[in-house]
C-alpha cells in the first residue's frame, strides 16, 4: 500500500532534495505543508518534523479527470517526509492502490501505474542523493 524509504541527511535537506526530484520528473509542487508548524500554531505540541508535498503532473491529472471527475478526491498526489525513531522517512500511498478504490477503466489503471513509477523514481532520487 505504501512506498517508503529511509533517507540520509537532515530533514530540511531531504525536503529540498525531494522538491528538486519532483521537478526533475516533470511534476510540480503545488504546496508544501509543514504539519509540525501547523499543529504547533494551533496550540498542539508536536515535535516530529513532518512535511507533506502535494505534487502534480498537470497533463496526467487532466487525463485522469477527463476519465472520471471523482478522481479529484484523491488528487494531487501526496509525498510525506517525516521524522520517526531518529530517522527521516519519505513515503507515499501508491497511486495504483489509491485509484484501485475507484471503478475505473484500463486507461486510468495504466495512468496510475505510470504515475506510480515516476513517483517511486522521485522518492528514490531524493533518498539516494544523500549517499549511502
Amino acid at each position: 500500500m505504501l512506498y517508503s524509504r529511509e533517507a540520509k541527511g537532515s530533514f530540511s535537506d531531504i525536503v529540498a532534495r525531494l522538491s528538486q526530484a519532483v521537478m526533475d520528473h516533470h511534476f510540480g509542487v503545488i504546496e508544501a505543508i509543514d504539519l509540525k508548524g501547523k499543529l504547533n500554531d494551533k496550540g498542539v505540541e508536536f515535535e516530529h518534523g513532518c512535511t507533506v508535498l502535494e505534487v502534480c503532473n498537470p497533463h496526467r491529472a487532466k487525463t485522469a479527470l477527463d476519465e472520471d471527475m471523482s478522481l479529484a478526491t484523491v488528487l494531487p498526489c501526496r509525498i510525506a517526509v517525516y521524522e520517526h525513531g531518529g530517522r527521516v522517512v519519505v513515503a507515499m500511498v501508491r497511486p495504483s492502490v489509491l485509484l484501485g478504490l475507484f471503478d475505473q477503466g484500463e486507461g486510468v489503471t495504466a495512468l496510475a501505474s505510470e504515475v506510480e513509477q515516476d513517483l517511486v523514481a522521485v522518492i528514490n532520487q531524493a533518498c539516494d542523493a544523500g549517499g549511502a
